[in-house]
Parts: C-alpha cells; structure tokens; sequence
C-alpha cells in the first residue's frame, strides 16, 4: 500500500514538472517572438501599434503572430503614403493610405503581383458592363451591388478630401477592384487581414466566399465531391502552413481549389494567375476554348498526374468535352440564335434588358442552370451535371423557353415571321438529339415504360 503511494507521488511530481516546463517554454517563446518584433520593428510602426493596440486589439494580435511581424514588416510599412497620392491622408503626423494595394504588395512580393495583375480575378471588376451588373445595379439597386456584385468582383473606389474614401463604395475588398493608385485587384481578397496566413488562404471556403450560389456553386460542387470529401477527412495532414506546399512531396491526401488551379506540384511552378490551367471558359451562353488551350489542358493534367494515372486523367477530360459540346450544341447554341432572331433580326423583344419573361428564362437557362451543369462536369460532380444542371437546363428549354418564343411569336409577329419560326422550329426538332420531343417511337415509349415497371413495379410504374 505505502509503495503504490509513493508511486502516485512520484507520479503528481513529475507530471507537475512538465506542466511548468511548457508555461515557462510558452511564456519564453511569446516573449522571444515579441522581443524579435521589437527589434525590427521601425518606429512608426511602433507609433501606430501604441493606438492600435488597445484601440483595434482585432487587428494587432493576429498581426503580431504573423509571418509580417516576424520579419519585422509593420503597419507603416504596408500603410505608407506618399504625399501627391491619390488616396493620401495625414493621419497624427504620418502620411497614409487606407488602402494596401497589390503596388504596395509589389515591393516585397513582385512575382506574385505580377501574376495576380495578369489573371482574370484582377479583371474580374469588368462585369460592371455585362447583364450581371444590369440586375445587380439597376432592377435591384445600387446598395445592393455594393455589398453584393462589388464584394466579390470589386469595383471603383471613389475618393474625397484629405485621402478620405467614398463611404458606399468603400469598404470593398472584390478581387478585382480598381484602386486609387490605379492597380488592379485585392490581395486581402484571398489573404484575410492581418494575420495573413497561407493556410487560411488555401482553404477551400476562402474561394467559396464568391464561387459559390446558383450561377457558380463551385464550393458546393466540391464539398461533395471525392476531393472535398477526402480535404475534410485529411485536412490534419495537408501541411498547410508550409511555405513551399508542392503535392507530391509537402502533402498527398487530398487537393483543395488552389492545389489544382494555382499550387506548386514536382512537375509545375506554383501561380498567382488563376487561368493558366483552364482550357474552356464556362461563363458565357455558349463555353468557348481559351487562347493557347492545348497548352493549359496539358498543365492542368500534369497537376492530376500527381495522383491519377493518365488513362484515368485523359478519360476524365473526354467526359469533361464531350459534356461541354453537348450543352453548347443541344442548348446553348440554338437558345442564343433563337433570342438573336428575336431582338435583332424581327424585333419581337426589345432591347431593355429583363423586362419581358423570356429573357429571365434565357438568362437562367445560361447563367444559372447551364452553368452549374458545366461546372458539375469539370468536378466530376453527378447530381450537379445532372439533376442541378441538365435537367434544368432541358426544362426550362422545352417547356419554358420555347413556349414563350411561341407565345411571342404568335402574339407580335406578321405572317412571315411565324413562318419563319415555325420552320426554325421543325429544323430544331428535326435534329438527333431533339428528336425524341416529337418523335420518340411507340417501341421505344414500350421500352422505357416496361423499364420503370420492372423496376419499381405497376404501382410505380410509368402507364
């Protein structure tokens, strides 16, 4: 009895000296850490941090736990501004600008500013012409493009007297807005404020935050698919802090957004520029291969060599075409030909854009329920390409779309233009894969019908 309670003893003892090794080795280590920032930090910087600490402590811890902090980078290091600056302000004896843009980045991170100026997020604020803005700005209103369209893909940043910034239009960190000092793009758009962490942007939700929704659900599409479903159960072991982060040899469990699109691998360099693997671009009404496609498609697949072999990789991207041609030509094309016979050529539909119904059925047959299609396709993602995407899209063809080209036609055109749209329409559906619309055989009505009965039997069967 007396030696198990000596043992017990022993035991509380050295457990207790463990436990006051770690706070005295914690405490040692936030000490070096602040002491390091101490050194190098300048005195500006040390200036703003004796306000900011206490005043914005949201702001300043995370910073002082940052890579910034620890090579002595400091507020007035990013924050600095030079007097004849657009967006140039005296604030308590120093010249500064709120704004940190991608040409303050510039100085220390001049590769990947040049890559980012040159990708399509940094263009991603010329939506502002395209219908996107029409309804965005003008049927639903200009608040709501500011904390809608103009998070996301930024927008023109007004300022006033003294470097002060256009309330209403500021705040904005879209990854495409245009800055005072007239750069382009939003570094904070993907590096959140101030701790900056790599980890944190390489998180799949840090892209979901625009690529997500009806008309792009991309972060969606991932969560379920079989790289998002191995990122959740792997995420402990994808190394995400390092500064390297190549697949292959820093991690291999599972791929986030940026591991496919901008990450480092063995065989391809690490971007900033988000289009240099994208072969097809899915936006428009109707997909269109990108200049020097061949080029990308072949990076792009280099980067899923790291995990797949190339039988599986070249039958991926076949699938992938092949389902891109068949939206483009059974839906997107014939939809868009018929919509410019009907606001340029007859003139049935006026040049206002959503103000008549067929034009939301086309915008969502497109925008909405073509373009989650397309993207289910690229993810490899079933329901999404099918029941969220295809299927929506032939509904809204066939019995929305159609039927009100029909209406129009019918209640606006002369004799002539209902000829011509009759004969449009019998070319349509004289087409093989439109053909089952008006002319799905008796043998063929029998098969699928006798399919669904044995299936599921006569109750719930097809009659």
């Amino acid at each position: 009895m007396k030696h198990k309670k000596y043992l017990l003893l022993l035991f509380l003892a050295i457990f207790s000296l463990i436990f006051v090794y770690a706070e005295v080795q914690a405490k040692e280590k936030g000490k070096s850490a602040k002491k390091a920032t101490k050194v190098a930090l300048s005195k500006e910087s040390k200036a703003c941090l004796d306000c900011h600490g206490s005043m914005n402590p949201g702001i300043v811890k995370p910073w002082e736990e940052s890579r910034h902090a620890a090579k002595g980078v400091g507020c007035y290091e990013c924050h600095q501004a030079n007097q004849g600056d657009p967006d140039a302000m005296k604030h308590n004896g120093f010249t500064v600008s709120v704004i940190v843009s991608p040409k303050d980045c510039n100085k220390c991170h001049s590769k990947e500013v040049e890559q980012m100026t040159n990708s399509h997020h940094a263009q991603a604020s010329k939506f502002t012409g395209s219908l996107d803005n029409v309804l965005g700005r003008i049927v639903e209103g200009e608040p709501n493009f500011n904390l809608g369209c103009g998070q996301c893909h930024g927008r023109d940043i007004p300022v006033g007297e003294n470097g002060k910034l256009q309330v209403g239009p500021w705040p904005n960190t879209g990854i495409g807005r245009l800055n005072p000092d007239g750069s382009k793009g939003s570094c904070t758009a993907c590096h959140q404020r101030h701790f900056f962490s790599v980890a944190q942007a390489r998180e799949p939700k840090t892209c979901g935050k625009c690529h997500q929704g009806p008309d792009h659900p991309q972060i969606e599409i991932y969560e379920l698919s079989k790289h998002g479903i191995a990122y959740e159960a792997f995420k402990d072991k994808l190394n995400m802090n390092s500064s390297k982060w190549v697949l292959g040899e820093d991690y291999t469990y599972a791929p986030t957004c940026t591991t496919c699109h901008m990450g480092g691998t063995r065989q391809v360099e690490k971007t900033h520029d988000v289009g240099t693997r994208i072969a097809w671009t899915l936006r428009p009404p109707i997909s269109k291969r990108l200049d020097n496609w061949e080029q990308k498609r072949s990076t792009m697949k280099k980067v899923c060599s790291e995990c797949h072999q190339q039988p599986w990789i070249d039958g991926f991207f076949t699938q992938f075409d092949s389902f891109v041609d068949l939206y483009n030509e059974k839906f997107a094309i014939p939809s868009t030909n018929i919509m410019n016979w009907l606001k340029d050529t007859v003139k049935l539909v006026d040049n206002i854009p959503f103000n008549e119904k067929i034009e939301w059925e086309y915008y969502e047959l497109w925008h909405h329920e073509g373009r989650r299609a397309r993207h289910g396709a690229s993810m490899n993602a079933p329901d999404w390409s099918h029941w969220h995407g295809l299927y929506e899209t032939a509904q809204n063809f066939y019995m929305k779309f159609l039927p009100s080209v029909d209406e129009i036609v019918s209640h606006k055109g002369t004799d002539e233009q209902k000829a011509t749209w009759k004969k449009m329409k019998d070319e349509l559906f004289a087409k093989e894969e439109h053909k089952w619309f008006n002319n799905l055989s008796k043998e063929e009505s029998e098969k699928v019908i006798d399919f669904y009965k044995k299936r599921y039997g006569k109750e719930g069967g097809l009659k």
